[in-house]
């Protein structure tokens, strides 16, 4: 039997069992298993409805659903971390809410409340609140979405939405060596476009050129302009940085690129640890020249799920090139600084950390 209950802004229906029992938290697949609730909020009639928690399972839509013809469809990642507390940290998330509205607003998608989207999201974390596992690595994956629920398949934006958030627990992202491969010929977006944006389509866009470069041995893509391919912006699932010497170097975002959460702040802790950073164009050929002469030290990636990831090799016009071991490496410098914050084991200068009360 479900059990229903109520906050003053979140209706909430638990879950008769749990699968956590059930679950292997040692060998967890990345986004693979989910937790026992998630939330759900529609928007009709002009206005987004009360929020809900509900057993987490499967939805019933129509097949003429705008989502599935014109992939009106946005998302946000997002971690959860437990301390030796067992106190529930977020990291950032207004930056999260933000980001997700201003997605929507792109895809004519309709704002939707700070309210709901933090009352519904503190409450289904409090409900999942043993799904969260403490320990450096183990976290929470949340991930927030939209989609196009009205039913039709007149070419316009839709009437109705839904918004839901779903969790799934998680260790490493990434695990083994990456390599990535400079794209030479196709691109993530262009000058105008969506690329700013978590909208679905631009991560379904990346999957066949990311397959064709994993047929010669990489794992991910770095993203060059649409215009000349001479510039490297960001990879599939994370924004990029490269060390020269000492000076960290990394593309500023524009509409073609994520404003991702973990880059900007390792930018602050740049500045803050005084760490040469230059954020500009970088070109291939820079790159390129830079691990010919041995002056590369690192190339590293950002972002939610990953957190930093090393990047050992790159290849670019049939040739491979590998990256120098470092002990002192900015990669490790930055992800031990940031998850150090996350789990609550260091001063938090920024206030980027968010109690879930």
């Amino acid at each position: 039997m479900n059990m229903e209950t109520s906050t003053n802004t979140v209706d909430i229906q638990k879950a008769a069992t749990s699968k956590i029992e059930n679950t292997d938290f040692n060998n967890l697949a990345f986004g693979q298993v989910f937790t026992d609730h998630m939330m759900i909020c529609d928007y009709k009639d002009g206005a987004w409805q009360t929020p809900k928690i509900r057993p987490y399972g499967p939805l019933e839509m129509d097949p003429s659903a705008k989502v599935f013809h014109y992939g009106q469809a946005v998302f946000e990642g997002m971690k959860a971390f437990k301390d030796e507390k067992d106190q529930i940290w977020l990291f950032r998330p207004e930056d999260n809410f933000d980001r997700i509205n201003k997605s929507s607003e792109r895809l004519a998608i309709p704002a939707f409340p700070k309210e709901h989207f933090f009352a519904g999201m503190e409450e289904l974390l409090k409900l999942e609140k043993d799904w969260i596992k403490k320990g450096f690595g183990n976290s929470l994956y949340i991930r927030p979405f939209v989609i196009a629920t009205e039913a039709g398949v007149s070419a316009a934006p839709a009437k109705e939405y839904k918004f839901m958030i779903i969790c799934s627990p998680a260790q490493a992202y990434y695990s083994g060596e990456v390599r990535v491969q400079f794209s030479e010929k196709y691109s993530r977006a262009a000058d105008g476009g969506v690329g700013f944006a978590k909208a679905a389509g631009n991560y379904a866009a990346q999957f066949y050129p990311t397959n064709l470069a994993k047929e010669e041995g990489f794992q991910q893509i770095i993203w060059t302009d649409a215009s000349s391919h001479d510039y490297l912006e960001e990879a599939g699932t994370m924004n990029i940085f490269f060390r020269i010497g000492d000076k960290l170097i990394t593309a500023p975002t524009n509409d073609r690129i994520l404003d991702g959460i973990t880059r900007k702040s390792i930018i602050s802790l740049a500045k803050e640890f005084n760490i040469d950073l230059e954020v500009r164009r970088v070109s291939v050929k820079e790159i390129v020249d830079a691990a010919k002469n041995g002056e590369l030290k690192e190339i590293f990636g950002s972002g939610t799920a990953t957190v930093v990831n090393p990047i050992v090799g790159f290849g670019h016009g049939g040739e491979k090139y590998d990256l120098p071991k470092l002990e002192d490496s900015y990669a490790g410098f930055f992800k031990d600084k940031l998850t150090k914050i996350q789990y609550n084991q260091a001063e938090d200068k920024f206030n980027w950390r968010y109690l879930v009360k």
